[in-house]
């Protein structure tokens, strides 16, 4: 397979997941097994740098982990196109570049958000017609073979496997974001561990009044801004602890080190599917309930058991009373253990298919040697 060049036109819209999606693709098709020559471009570098600290937010230009890094601002700098031109989410590149990619004949891909709806198998892949004469293309990220993968690094299972056989990894990485050591000890003594990362509006009281319920005692681990008013409302059974934004690799380890993961958007909820624990997901809301639906989808293919999935279904509605009642109930011994299996089976069935970069890669090669 021939060597590419990329260029990713990122937009920072929700503040983590848009350069979520793009930072992870972009380093992938960058570094082995892959190394493509890889261009990205961000418009709002300060929202980049909480999961990027190496990130200099001062320079237009600059070259991280096998990736060149613009600052995309207005007018955009000049600069000749790659050979494939990624749009993500739609941001449209700027108009001065588009004529610009014309004239090197790349070829244009839209990247378009995750969804698990039926109709994304009939539209993945589908020309869009540009009155320039540019061959532009949707791509649609998902979840069945039909689709264009999901995000995963080579070999990302068997490393989760490997740093979880040793448990003492997960309570040095308590020490590094700052837990007490009392809040430790009990982790050692069989605490529930979980990870908020939540959209302002989910009800977050609701969850530490189901685990309030529990006999179990909890360390709720919750992203620094994220939900500033939770602490207000914790207990000495239910402990909250706000921990610093973290890089994309530690995020993951704080994933996998979790009992029960709570995540919200695009970029989370993939990086909670490969941690293979309990999840629940807050998903984008849209109008008129539109991401409901978009939800079931996705609760339909994930095999999750009913309680689970009642649970998730109400925290998107934002039903406090609900969110606590179906919590107790999926953490009941027989529901947990149910919901502990069918998230490792999930994560295993998906795994099994080819990763996004890999069916990106190999989809714009066809492409370009079709013409």
């Amino acid at each position: 397979m021939g060597r590419l060049s990329f260029d990713i036109f990122c937009r920072v819209v929700d503040n983590y997941g848009d350069i979520g999606v793009c930072w992870r693709l972009a380093r992938q098709l960058a570094q082995a097994p892959h190394q493509h020559e890889v261009r990205l471009w961000v418009d709002d570098l300060h929202s980049f740098s909480r999961i990027a600290p190496q990130l200099r937010t001062q320079d237009g230009s600059q070259r991280i982990d096998d990736v060149d890094i613009v600052h995309w601002t207005a007018p955009a700098p000049v600069m000749q196109p790659h050979a494939v031109v990624i749009e993500a989410f739609a941001c449209d590149p700027p108009p001065s570049f588009i004529e610009a990619m014309a004239r090197h004949d790349s070829l244009w891909i839209n990247l378009e958000y995750l969804s698990a709806e039926n109709w994304v198998e009939s539209c993945h892949g589908l020309p869009s017609l540009q009155p320039n004469g540019l061959r532009k293309y949707f791509y649609f990220p998902g979840f069945t073979a039909k689709t264009g993968g999901l995000l995963r690094e080579p070999g990302l299972l068997a490393k989760r496997a490997q740093w979880l056989s040793n448990p003492g990894r997960r309570l040095d990485l308590m020490k590094s974001v700052n837990v007490p050591n009392e809040q430790i000890h009990r982790l050692e003594e069989g605490a529930l561990l979980a990870f908020l990362f939540c959209y302002p509006d989910a009800p977050a009281r609701a969850l530490l009044a189901g685990l309030n319920e529990q006999d179990r005692p909890a360390l709720l681990l919750v992203p620094q801004g994220v939900y500033p008013s939770l602490a207000a409302h914790t207990s000495e059974h239910v402990h909250l602890h706000e921990v610093p934004f973290v890089d994309q690799a530690n995020f993951d380890l704080l994933l996998w080190s979790s009992d029960l993961n709570f995540v919200r958007g695009e970029d989370s909820l993939v990086r909670a599917l490969w941690a293979g624990k309990p999840l629940v997901w807050q998903i984008y809301a849209q109008e008129a309930g539109a991401h409901m639906d978009k939800l079931q989808a996705w609760l339909d293919q994930s095999g999750y058991p009913a309680a689970a999935q009642a649970l998730m279904q109400h925290w998107n509605l934002g039903n406090e009373r609900e969110v606590s009642a179906h919590l107790c109930e999926a953490l009941k011994p027989q529901n947990w253990q149910n919901w502990q299996s069918s998230c490792a089976d999930f994560s295993q069935k998906l795994a099994e298919y080819p990763d996004l970069a890999h069916c990106l890669v190999d989809f714009c090669t066809q492409k370009q040697r079709s013409g």
